[in-house]
Order: structure tokens, then sequence, then C-alpha cells
């Protein structure tokens, strides 16, 4: 098996591991509050781009999947040791969303509503970060594209992120709204996207020696 072939399965495997992951948490969470979402309030431009770029997304990897030929000329070159980092960077992503998704449970949505039996999450990764999957799942497909050495799917998991960025007043004003005090009590100790060094440093401190 030379290198290139083990990359795309290892690759193969990180993505699909990942759709499952999130099928299976998504749908469960669906099964249980027995609800259809509005996702028309993130407006209409917005719904649209995001999910035609994360189509785009994914077409971009499986054809790379598939025949990496086909996306040669969004390729560049790198070296083994920056595509096993690639690896290592994928791997703790997905890590890191299974841990996200298994600490969410029944209060995932795919857009900026809540569930009717919505409940504020802060433990897991909420305990640091206010929007874990962004991170993690930009870490994850950044990751993908050092493995697949392509710059094309390392600027499409970059344009996502900024495109979730665009979102998440609308998701934050909707959480504001449904927990009120107890929302915003939670932002003060929370980062968005990166967990607060005050906390960080503040729970070290509280924890026992």
């Amino acid at each position: 098996m030379n290198g290139e072939v083990f990359f795309r399965m290892f690759a193969g495997v990180l993505f699909f591991s990942a759709l499952a992951i999130s099928i299976y948490f998504r749908s469960g969470a669906e099964r249980a509050s027995g609800e259809q979402l509005d996702r028309s309030k993130e407006g209409k431009a917005l719904l649209i781009t995001l999910r035609l770029g994360g189509l785009l997304l994914w077409l971009t990897l499986i054809a790379y999947l598939i025949n990496p030929v086909w996306m040669g000329w969004a390729s560049y070159a790198s070296p083994v040791w920056l595509r096993w980092l690639g690896m290592l960077t994928a791997g703790t992503g997905l890590a890191l969303t299974f841990w996200m998704f298994r600490s969410l449970g029944k209060n995932i949505t795919d857009t900026v509503v809540t569930r009717r039996e919505h409940q504020l999450v802060t433990h897991g990764p909420y305990r640091w970060i206010r929007h874990p999957l962004y991170t993690f799942g930009t870490l994850f497909y950044l990751g993908l594209g050092l493995i697949a050495a392509s710059w094309l799917i390392m600027l499409m998991a970059c344009l996502a992120f900024f495109l979730l960025s665009l979102r998440t007043p609308k998701e934050e004003a909707q959480l504001l709204a449904r927990f009120g005090d107890e929302y915003a009590d939670y932002t003060e100790s929370t980062g968005r996207y990166l967990p607060k060094l005050s906390t960080l440093l503040r729970r070290s401190a509280d924890s026992p020696a």
C-alpha cells in the first residue's frame, strides 16, 4: 500500500465516522423531541449559503477519496510529517465532536432555534466554551485538509467557520430569550469558541491540589 492510498483510507474512515456520529445523535434528538424545527429564523441567505457550502465541502472530500487526481488542481506539495499531523488533528477533532454530542444529548439542533424541552447544557466542553461544535468541526476539517494536502478543503473549512460566526449572534439571542439571566451569567464565564483564560486560571486555582 503506497502512502497516498493509506492517507485516503484514513481520511475516509474519519470522514464517514464523523458523518455516522452526527446522524446518530441528530436523529436521536429528533426522535426524542418529535418536533420539526423552524430553520427560517436563520435568514434565508445564510441558511442557503451554509447548506450549499457544507454540501460543496463534502463533495470535495468525496472526490478526493474516490480519485485524488480530480482534486489535483487544489493540492499543494506537503511533507509527510504534515499529513501525519493532519491525521492527529482530524482524529482529535472527531473525538472532541463525539464528546460534544454526548454532552448535548437531546438538545441537539442544526439551527438557531431551541427545542420545546431544551435545557441549558453547561457540562462537558460547554463548561468552557458555548459553541464547541464550531471549534471542533473546524479543527476536524482542517485536519482532513492537511491529510489530503488540499488548500481548498482548508479554505472551505475556514469559510464555513466564518459563516457560522455570522449566525452565532442570532443563536445566542435565542438562548438569551429562552434562559434569561441563567444564560447571561453563563456567557460571563465561557468563551464563544475558545475557553476564557480567566476561567481556566480560576478553575485551576479552585481545583484541589
